[in-house]
């Protein structure tokens, strides 16, 4: 296998790339006259079904797989090359100047987690005095540019992209979350990482990744293939598998709320001393050192979130005295957020999704639950159906009403999907059913007494609600202040 550094042909065109005024294109729609389009194979469909439609754009350089014939009269060079993938992030790298970029970037990935960490360590970056950048699933942003994320990950050419805007622009650190998709599709080609964290993995996508072995295999890849140096790998040995990779990459920092495992020398252990509503304060142990950290993020989950973004600070060489700058960061948007209401109730909507988020969302609100707990929440459609009851499960043991509706049902039936919730919801204390989200969100408000916590679940940040392929208005938040007269 020719790698392609040895290609002289890639190599040439990559120096052509450098030069300037020879654009990139994954996708024929956007290929230029005098371009180059590279053909891949994706999960839904090949690149090269469309090389055709390519040239017709003008392309002057189709690259491909081995085995790739243009059509007789094409006058574009063809660079064939064993790894496509590969060669789109080298060309990316070149095109936009990432590959000489010094702006380090950091990467979270893992089921649940990613975007709290993202913000945490955008906080703990700003105390160390960087400018910062972030690619997420809330947005992708960096100082006067707010772009919406279509993707948590976006496409390997858009990555390389902001990446260079974000330099451009004076940031001297980027954070990035890292999805299952984007690495098993290798959007990341191309790039570097200073630093990555691993915060849990936890059923979901099974609908993509065919199993848990399959989806680590995709996780791991970031560590594997991405990172710069795996001692600036961070984690979680409180999660089984983050404690497979920590066994892979014994150099790493590991980090959790448990009995540190024995046989590593980077560990950082976190206890809880107090905790409620209003947060937490942590005794973070690393080496012969103890720091104290106030965050005010309530929940376990979210103290193994400090933990993650604390250890990637130190991997990243960063001052303890940063640990501080967490006491006033409130974490991400739609992550156990608490929506202000002239009624005074405590409602609180959050983006968890998955079994074990839902697990982690629902433990933390019952620990400052002086009443009964009231649970919103649906499933995606067309998405992993096998975690439907079990999210229905983790609802029915942590909550006292349990109020099952749609979620983003896309192209399924509304009625389909909560069917396969229903089994896990036997064990409830109480359970209503009410496909229609505003009126769920109502029926739970209209039976809150002062003493009880409402929890809308499963959208977060988002401002929409998906059906076919429309996406309709929609925001808990908003709906919430609506039915509370705030608005």
């Amino acid at each position: 296998m020719m790698t392609l550094h040895d290609n002289a042909a890639f190599q040439g065109l990559l120096d052509a790339v450098r030069q300037g005024g020879v654009d990139v294109a994954a996708d024929s729609r956007k290929a230029t006259p005098g371009g180059v389009f590279v053909a891949m194979a994706g999960s839904k469909d090949d690149g090269a079904r469309y090389v055709v439609d390519a040239l017709e754009k003008g392309v002057a350089f189709v690259v491909a797989a081995p085995g790739q014939d243009l059509p007789a009269g094409a006058t574009a060079r063809l660079v064939a090359v064993d790894d496509p993938q590969a060669a789109l992030g080298a060309l990316a790298a070149a095109r936009f100047g990432t590959e000489t970029m010094a702006m380090p970037v950091v990467a979270v990935t893992g089921t649940n987690g990613k975007t709290t960490v993202s913000y945490l360590i955008e906080r703990l970056a700003q105390a160390a005095g960087h400018t910062v950048g972030v690619l997420g699933t809330v947005a992708y942003r960096w100082p006067g540019v707010v772009h919406d994320a279509t993707l948590t990950t976006p496409d390997c050419l858009a990555i390389h992209e902001n990446l260079a805007a974000m330099a451009r622009s004076g940031c001297t650190l980027a954070v990035m979350e890292a999805s299952s998709h984007a690495l098993d599709q290798d959007r990341l080609a191309g790039l570097s990482f200073a630093a990555a964290a691993f915060t849990n993995l936890t059923q979901d996508h099974l609908d993509y990744h065919k199993d848990m072995a399959v989806y680590f295999e995709a996780k791991a890849k970031l560590f594997r293939r991405y990172l710069a140096r795996p001692e600036t790998a961070v984690l979680n040995f409180d999660d089984a598998w983050g404690l497979k990779l920590l066994r892979e990459f014994p150099q790493a920092i590991g980090y959790g709320l448990t009995v540190p495992p024995t046989g590593f020398a980077r560990l950082l252990s976190g206890h809880i001393q107090h905790h409620g509503r209003e947060g937490q304060e942590l005794v973070a142990a690393y080496g012969d050192d103890s720091y104290a950290v106030a965050t005010p993020l309530p929940g376990r989950h979210n103290a193994q979130n400090v933990l993650a973004a604390c250890g990637l600070a130190l991997a990243l060489g960063w001052p303890v005295e940063t640990f501080a700058a967490l006491a006033d960061c409130h974490g991400a948007p739609g992550r156990l957020e608490r929506i202000s209401n002239p009624s005074g109730r405590a409602v609180f909507v959050d983006y968890a999704h998955t079994p074990d988020a839902l697990e982690n969302v629902l433990s933390a609100a019952r620990e400052f639950t002086a009443g009964r707990l009231f649970v919103v929440f649906g499933c995606g459609g067309n998405r992993d159906r096998a975690k439907r009851p079990l999210m229905g499960a983790a609802v029915a043991r942590l909550a006292d009403v349990a109020v099952l509706t749609s979620d983003n049902p896309r192209h399924e039936d509304p009625l389909a999907i909560i069917e396969d919730v229903k089994p896990g919801l036997k064990k409830a204390r109480r359970a209503i059913l009410e496909p229609d989200r505003r009126r769920a969100i109502e029926l739970a408000l209209s039976e809150m007494r002062p003493e009880d916590v409402l929890v809308v679940a499963g959208k977060g940040h988002e401002t929409y609600q998906q059906i076919g392929d429309v996406k309709h208005p929609f925001s808990d938040a908003v709906v919430v202040r609506e039915l509370t007269g705030c608005a």
